[in-house]
């Protein structure tokens, strides 16, 4: 266990001192434990959430062709005219994206998002990468919001016996979601000083003209579609992804027929596929190994040993241990396995003090949820927005991200955690 550990941090450490090689420090990392004999072979393949990679690429690849469409110019038009300044703006769309993903996946959110924040920056000339990053975290604050929003909200409602509506308004009292909603207006506050400076006006002057519809339509069909599935019992695992890959090849079908007789090369035609960010695909393969591999060897079993014991009878303090240390870890360990790990332990905790779950399941939650906006690498829609930024040019250093990200995190815990312990204590 300690020398699985030891090159969890080693890895962890290169992939904040290296962010241009952190695809390939990730799957060398994923390497060594196979070779060492911490992840046996036959689980690989098993480790690694093919319904996540399958959505993401086929996300990327549809928000492609809706970016090629003119739609998001055309929104970003729109926003304009409706916003006094470029820091009114940037507000909204972090507020939309929040509530976007609180009812979809958050990388998804990301991505249909990201193209809008891109657009309008270039309109002003600024760098879209605060604005990026902004939307990043607001998406993954809310994704806590809802049964759908997260799997970590998945998680929890699978394991509490939690339906959709619980989420709203659960045993009298009101649920996560008007806790997370809260949050997120809290941190309003931090974005108006962040980007106090960007006080540009923003009056559009034309409007873009949409060439395409049909990537919107199918966008809108994805998200309506995911939100169904949500209900669906007993589904297949890759369900999600199929949905996102199968709208995305529509989409390209239909773009190829339409262009293949008007367009000069074969890169137009297949553009959509190229804007996938495969490197990105590739960081989150090695990832799932990784996680696995330190799951597999009871390194995250071992934390969650550590974490039941500090809090002792102390109800309170068992409360803000589960709560804090979750934001810690979860900024640089995969919140899903680490969710999955504590439920019981949290339940345990609950039996032997005496008192109902649902404080520690929320405080589990939300602890876990936020605290992938502190680093860059602690969830998968972070991951997703510095791809697409890598893309289109820009590199985002580390403390480009942990500017926007903690300060607007610990806004949004500590609301979160003060409102939990007054309605569940």
């Amino acid at each position: 266990m300690v020398s699985a550990l030891i090159i969890f941090i080693i890895m962890y450490i290169l992939l904040l001192a290296l962010p241009k090689y952190r695809s390939w420090i990730a799957v060398g990392t994923a390497i060594l434990y196979i070779a060492i004999g911490i992840m046996p072979l036959n689980l690989v393949f098993s480790s690694i959430d093919f319904n996540v990679l399958l959505m993401i690429g086929g996300t990327m690849g549809l928000v492609s062709l809706f970016s090629d469409s003119g739609m998001p110019s055309l929104m970003a038009d729109i926003i304009l005219d409706r916003m006094p300044n470029v820091k009114w703006t940037i507000i909204a769309l972090s507020l939309f994206s929040g509530f976007v993903s609180a009812f979809m996946d958050n990388v998804a959110t990301v991505l249909m998002i990201a193209p809008v924040a891109i657009a309008i920056a270039r309109k002003f000339d600024i760098s879209p990468v605060p604005i990026v990053i902004s939307i990043s975290v607001s998406s993954n604050l809310q994704g806590a919001a809802t049964l759908v929003g997260d799997t970590t909200s998945i998680l929890l409602g699978g394991y509490a016996h939690m339906d959709f509506m619980d989420f709203f308004w659960f045993q009298g009292r009101i649920g996560l979601f008007f806790v997370v909603e809260f949050g997120a207006l809290m941190t309003v506050f931090v974005l108006l000083y962040l980007f106090r400076k960007e006080t540009q006006p923003t009056i559009s002057q034309t409007r873009t003209v949409v060439t395409d519809y049909l990537p919107t339509v199918l966008l809108a069909g994805t998200i309506i579609l995911l939100i169904g599935a949500s209900f669906i019992k007993n589904k297949p695992s890759y369900t999600n992804g199929l949905i996102c890959i199968t709208l995305y090849l529509i989409g390209f079908v239909s773009n190829f027929i339409k262009k293949r007789k008007i367009v000069s090369t074969r890169r137009e035609l297949f553009k959509s596929i190229a804007d996938i960010d495969f490197t990105t695909l590739l960081l989150l393969a090695g990832l799932f190994v990784v996680i696995a591999s330190i799951t597999q060897a009871g390194v995250i079993d071992a934390i969650a040993g550590v974490i039941a014991n500090l809090g002792g009878s102390n109800i309170f303090l068992t409360y803000t241990i589960v709560v804090f240390i979750s934001v810690v870890l979860s900024a640089f360990i995969d919140n899903i396995p680490y969710v999955a790990t504590m439920l019981p332990v949290v339940q345990n905790l609950a039996i032997l003090q005496g008192i109902e779950p649902y404080l520690l399941y929320f405080g589990l939650l939300i602890g876990a949820t936020l605290g992938g906006n502190l680093t860059p690498i602690g969830a998968s829609a972070n991951i997703t927005a510095i791809g697409i930024l890598r893309r289109e040019g820009y590199e985002v250093r580390n403390k480009d991200f942990i500017r926007i990200g903690v300060p607007f995190s610990m806004v949004a815990v500590v609301t979160g955690y003060i409102l939990i312990w007054l309605i569940w204590k």
